[in-house]
């Protein structure tokens, strides 16, 4: 009978951890904690994809309950704010399984009222709550160089901070709970806008008769250059739009940034016509492709 190697120590050795989530981005992200030492719990709405990522070390359940029951800190990374809301207090939720001294944080992009809510609701139970939203995008997951803007109480950030520094670059606690998603509401809005520009100018280019890859070229070395331009700009050159954030990920997250700004009186114009474009491209069957393929509602003819 052959025996499992043992698992080499790493730095988050002897740590509980659930995690509930293994889309795009979370099926890397889980990976780097169970490389890193984790003892490893995972949640999937579809179990199937849990299973695919099996590894020694890492236990599935069944329920989100159970996954609080296993586990010290629950990492979160679904979908949007009703997902959320669901994997926390739906039937056999998360809240259920917790107890006193655990610790919640959620790495997704949630409302920021709605944050502050599941933080006090949490907190009456004696569960701690992060909310730390990354960026990105599947690159920075699978690469470990996620930027993280975390919100929460200084004590509870230094007992998570090991987590993060296993799957990020960059980390900066912005403040109290919500103050994270503060941060990539901003984050959405800027990377939002930034692609539109790139789509209208690379497009403007293209109608010119002029070859988008020289002007690109030109333009990263100049004050235009970012890293929207250099890698979705680069797609939409080549017309590459398998996903690696959805337009519909993009579309709801700059959706919750003009609510928050509608609540908070102040305006986003800007914004709401961005997402206005990213939205006709899901009425149109296009919200799983990457956002970079916002400019074919630009150049519809040509894609």
């Amino acid at each position: 009978m052959t025996e499992a190697m043992p698992r080499d120590p790493g730095p988050l050795q002897g740590m509980r951890i659930g995690f509930a989530g293994l889309g795009l981005m979370g099926r890397p992200m889980a990976m780097h904690l169970l490389e890193a030492g984790a003892d490893l719990c995972v949640w999937n709405r579809s179990r199937d994809v849990a299973e695919r990522l099996l590894r020694p070390g890492m236990q599935i359940c069944d329920t989100p309950a159970d996954l609080g029951r296993a586990s010290a800190i629950v990492v979160l990374m679904v979908a949007d704010t009703h997902a959320v809301d669901q994997v926390l207090f739906g039937n056999q939720g998360l809240a259920q399984g917790l107890d006193a001294g655990d610790l919640v944080v959620d790495m997704g992009t949630t409302s920021v009222m709605a944050t502050r809510d599941f933080a006090g609701r949490l907190s009456q139970a004696g569960v701690d709550f992060v909310d730390a939203p990354v960026s990105g995008g599947e690159i920075g997951a699978i690469d470990a160089s996620l930027t993280i803007m975390a919100g929460g109480d200084d004590a509870v950030i230094a007992r998570v901070r090991p987590l993060f520094d296993v799957l990020g670059q960059r980390f900066t606690h912005v403040g109290a709970v919500g103050a994270g998603q503060v941060a990539k509401a901003a984050n959405q809005i800027i990377v939002g806008l930034n692609i539109g520009a790139v789509a209208e100018a690379l497009a403007l280019v293209k109608a010119a008769g002029v070859d988008p890859r020289k002007v690109r070229q030109a333009l990263l070395g100049g004050f235009a250059g970012s890293r929207i331009l250099e890698v979705h700009g680069q797609r939409m050159i080549d017309t590459a739009f398998q996903a690696g954030a959805r337009i519909s990920t993009q579309y709801k997250d700059m959706r919750q940034a003009c609510e928050l700004g509608e609540l908070l009186g102040q305006p986003l114009p800007a914004t709401r016509l961005s997402m206005s474009l990213f939205g006709q491209l899901i009425e149109q069957g296009d919200g799983d492709l990457d956002h970079s393929a916002l400019i074919r509602v630009l150049r519809q003819a040509d894609d």
